[in-house]
């Protein structure tokens, strides 16, 4: 399984594709061979070798690297909101904003959208799904929130994991409007969230460092999105202000470099996911789509 390349379904173009994996032959040694895990284990997991990296990330030097990343990764810099020459840094780069309405936002107050760009896997029941990436491999509720009040409000509710690419956009978005409560930290370490990880061990989402954030008011109740930390990710960094109401679409935050992961939790009852994400959900293969498309629809109570 772990050697198995990385498929998605493309939601924009109908077709089941393979994921041009940044880091892939480190990443197969690092979690598929005793000596690479050993070595997440003494290192790689670890704040300090992501902070190290995200300094490097950080210098003047590092802008070197934007143009062969844009170019070996296909980027469409007529999204950026500026030039590629204006970026001082790579993390400057990687974790850049768009142009105005690069990422439109389905309308209608009984529709959620998805909050990131990435490849995402959703599930109507978390607590009844037969594993996540594989089967037979999930967590739950409880260990993801850390939270024994919160978990009894989301107990067998509906969850998407949003994975994103180092190559994706790296701002996350709010889902639904309603009034967001200050976020709070997880502590934990700092392993991948590569597919390639995780489908040795999916309990990496609930071991890594992590942000939760509720949500309250919405047109589907209560939501809590869960921002996870992985390797080389610098920081998660949150600049909504808490108590003040946001819109569908608005700004949550962003990670420095790395790929990551954000994770959405409605209560039981209180979404109906789209029929094409389940379907490759179920399949346990994750579909490809943008910030501000279709996520669900409001369920009929």
């Amino acid at each position: 399984m772990s050697a198995a390349p990385i498929q998605f379904f493309n939601r924009r173009t109908g077709r089941i594709e393979t994921e041009q994996v940044f880091g892939e032959g480190w990443l197969r040694f690092a979690y598929g061979n005793p000596a690479g895990r050993l070595s997440v284990w003494l290192l790689a997991r670890r704040a300090i070798f992501s902070q190290w990296f995200g300094r490097r990330m950080n210098k003047p030097a590092s802008a070197l690297r934007i143009l062969p990343f844009i170019t070996q990764y296909n980027l469409d810099v007529e999204e950026f909101a500026k030039s590629p020459f204006d970026y001082k840094t790579f993390n400057d780069f990687f974790y850049r904003a768009l142009k105005p309405g690069a990422r439109p936002i389905a309308g209608g107050d009984d529709v959620a959208v998805l909050p990131a760009d990435g490849r995402h896997l959703v599930f109507p029941d978390v607590d009844a799904a037969d594993g996540f990436y594989v089967k037979g491999a999930k967590f739950t509720v409880g260990e993801l929130l850390a939270d024994p009040e919160l978990t009894a409000r989301f107990a067998g509710g509906a969850m998407v994991i949003s994975r994103l690419c180092p190559v994706d956009y790296h701002r996350f978005h709010f889902p639904v409007a309603g009034t967001p409560k200050e976020s709070r930290q997880v502590d934990g370490w700092l392993y991948s969230v590569s597919p390639i990880a995780l489908r040795r061990r999916i309990r990496y989402l609930i071991e890594n460092k992590r942000e939760v954030t509720v949500v309250e008011g919405s047109p589907f109740g209560p939501v809590a999105m869960i921002e996870v930390g992985a390797t080389n990710v610098g920081s998660i960094r949150q600049s909504f202000v808490p108590g003040r109401a946001v819109v569908k679409g608005e700004e949550k935050g962003l990670f420095a470099f790395g790929g990551s992961c954000v994770i959405t939790l409605f209560t039981r009852g209180a979404i109906r996911f789209d029929e094409d994400l389940v379907a490759q959900s179920r399949e346990h293969r994750e579909t490809y789509a943008r910030m501000g498309e279709r996520l669900g629809v409001r369920a009929a109570n």
